[in-house]
């Protein structure tokens, strides 16, 4: 007896699987169009324009290189 046609040797078909939207790609967010200019956010130094840092919360980082800038944050006295 032959496997019947179509793949699976046990014969249960289930079906094409439903389309799932994919989220929308987080590239965008590294440029502001401002006019006729489009700008670039903060590039890295040493893998040169195309490799953006990453923005966490107290430092900017290249997941490529391991570069990394500190932001200074300011104690308010008083």
């Amino acid at each position: 007896m032959a496997a019947p046609k179509g793949g699976s040797a046990g014969g249960d078909k289930k079906g094409k699987k439903p389309h799932k939207n994919k989220p929308t790609s987080k590239k965008y967010k590294h440029y502001t169009v401002s006019g006729n200019t489009i700008k670039k956010t903060k590039t890295c130094p040493r893998c040169g324009p195309g490799t953006f840092l990453a923005q966490h919360k107290d430092r900017l980082a290249c997941g490529k290189c391991k570069y990394t800038e500190f932001t200074i944050k300011q104690k308010v006295i008083g």
